[in-house]
């Protein structure tokens, strides 16, 4: 068990969060929901230690072991994965060193045998055999393959890195798990093992997502940050937004109930305070007037954004042919020999394991790289806009976020630009800065802009939901559904897959192509799935055994 006992922490003058008390309970996973900057990740730290609080204090259960998802992705680069894993169980790891030294010891001595067998009854213990298989489940289970388990941190890309800091949160069964943003660059095949990990898993387990999908899968309870206090509820993430709207709902109910009555009580004592055989009923209203209060509702800090893709021109019949696209990168076939035809109902999502693919795949869709065989044509009446992964290029310069934007509209007018950015919450002043100095979840919005003012009849996006909050993704995940024209994307959000496309493409590991008509849920259930899962997991157990 984990308990916050009156905390408080200020930043300045500004509390960032006021006499919090809240406990969680082993057995369960708590989702720690809020706009952002209410001080999710702040929180997080606090319980974890990192952070002192100004008043009050964290308590933890006698003897039980914490672990946090760290976000350092470099720390670990002068050790192995396999090591890497292992450390989120510090005192197992501390053992093996301390063994291996005492081993390679060419003089032995009396005490050393000793000081061994008390470290391998210790070891023995904490399962300390099964170290190694139980890390490298985990590992396979995220999705990093056999071959890289002996590898160097350093020589590991970006998603491969925060997959092993995953594992290594996860080892060893800690009895309090504090995990933020878990579901980042985890492509769908990871979230799902994650998800049903978590959902197995016996202890206490905290967890900071924009994935409403995952919170609603794993969560047990939702702690709801919001005005520097934390409200508790029993159930997941669909429970807590029920519950809340309710709540308010009640309560603005109940406002205008005691509204209704203190109006009745105010006439009543108006009319009859001067009537000398009504004055002890007036002075009666009056004591009662003054026993009424109404509730303080006050209004969420959280603000959703409006998008709305509305195309110019309507789509024809033809959209976009692809023909045998082929593509090899730094030695690696990414994609081969692909076709497939676009309808003009089409809303597509690419799924798989594959990120380089692919982004690949779109970037040659779009013009910005070149297919080394095969060929594609977009129809006549179609109109593209693009939502990029790395978005670096897009924003090396000066100007301005208004002019930024008014470059990319057909009308040159500051209202008309303005009144796009203002439905992505850049209000007044917010027109003047620089995008260069903008932040990750801005420079998303920004974006979202630019497509949604292009008047676009085909939208395609690579990984849209990064850097959002939730409700900039729930604005996001409404405006994919009603757009009414064509969507090809790239998305790690399932709730978002789900409920948008109606046509999956996984390009496989060799590069190759399934694609299905059909739901993303459906296709996880599908024959093609099972097979695919068959062979892979039949090349993993060969891969162990070898």
């Amino acid at each position: 068990m984990i308990q916050a006992n009156n905390v408080t922490l200020r930043v300045g003058k500004k509390a960032l969060f006021e006499d919090v008390n809240i406990k969680f309970t082993e057995g369960n996973c708590y989702g720690l929901i809020g706009a952002n900057g209410a001080g999710k990740s702040t929180f997080l730290k606090i319980l974890s230690g990192v952070l002192e609080t100004t008043n009050g204090d964290v308590s933890i259960t006698p003897g039980q072991r914490l672990s946090v998802l760290e976000q350092d992705h470099f720390k670990y680069d002068a050790y192995s994965v396999m090591d890497t894993v292992i450390m989120g169980n510090e005192r197992l790891y501390q053992i093996m060193k301390e063994k291996d030294a005492i081993y390679a010891k060419e003089d032995f001595s009396d005490e050393d045998g000793i000081r061994a067998s008390e470290l391998e009854a210790e070891f023995a213990e904490m399962d300390g055999w099964d170290a190694e298989s139980n890390a490298a489940m985990l590992l396979n289970g995220l999705g990093v393959g056999t071959e890289l388990h002996n590898s160097q941190m350093a020589d590991l890309n970006g998603n491969e890195k925060v997959k092993v800091l995953l594992a290594k949160a996860l080892f060893g069964n800690p009895d309090i798990l504090l995990l933020d943003e878990p579901t980042n660059h985890l492509d769908l095949d990871a979230i799902a093992w994650l998800e049903e990990f978590l959902i197995g898993f016996d202890n206490t387990v905290i967890v900071v997502s924009h994935d409403r999908y995952f919170l609603n899968k794993v969560c047990t309870h939702t702690a709801d940050i919001d005005y520097g206090k934390i409200q508790l509820y029993a159930g997941n993430y669909d429970f807590w937004y029920e519950s809340s709207q309710l709540i308010i709902k009640q309560r603005k109910e109940a406002n205008k109930k005691k509204e209704e009555q203190i109006k009745e009580l105010q006439e009543f004592i108006s009319r009859f305070s001067a009537n000398a055989s009504k004055s002890k009923q007036a002075t009666s209203r009056k004591r009662a007037l003054e026993k009424i209060e109404l509730d303080d509702i006050r209004p969420s800090s959280r603000k959703y954004p409006y998008i709305d893709f509305r195309p110019e021109r309507e789509i024809g019949n033809e959209v976009l042919t692809v023909e045998g696209l082929s593509k090899t990168i730094n030695g690696e076939k990414v994609l081969d020999n692909i076709s497939f035809i676009v309808g003009h109902d089409d809303k597509i999502a690419l799924v798989g394991g594959n990120e380089l693919a692919k982004t690949t795949l779109l970037q040659i869709l779009m013009g910005e790289v070149e297919p080394d065989e095969g060929t594609y044509k977009w129809g006549v009446t179609t109109s593209q806009a693009y939502f990029p992964k790395d978005n670096t290029a897009e924003f090396d310069n000066d100007y301005t976020i208004t002019d930024w934007l008014m470059g990319y509209s057909s009308v040159k007018d500051v209202t008309y630009v303005r009144g796009f950015l203002g439905r992505m919450l850049f209000a007044g002043e917010d027109g003047v800065k620089r995008v260069k100095v903008l932040s990750g979840g801005e420079k998303v919005r920004c974006l979202l802009s630019k497509m949604m003012i292009s008047g676009a009849n085909c939208l395609l996006f690579d990984e849209p939901t990064n850097h959002l909050d939730m409700e900039a993704i729930t604005a996001l995940n409404e405006g994919m559904k009603k757009f009414k024209g064509v969507e090809i994307f790239s998305c790690h959000d399932h709730q978002v897959v789900q409920t948008t496309a109606n046509r999956i493409m996984e390009i496989l590991p060799d590069g190759t192509l399934i694609d299905k008509i059909t739901t993303y849920d459906e296709y996880l259930e599908s024959d093609e799935m099972a097979r695919k899962r068959t062979v892979y997991t039949s090349t993993a157990s060969q891969e162990e055994d070898d």
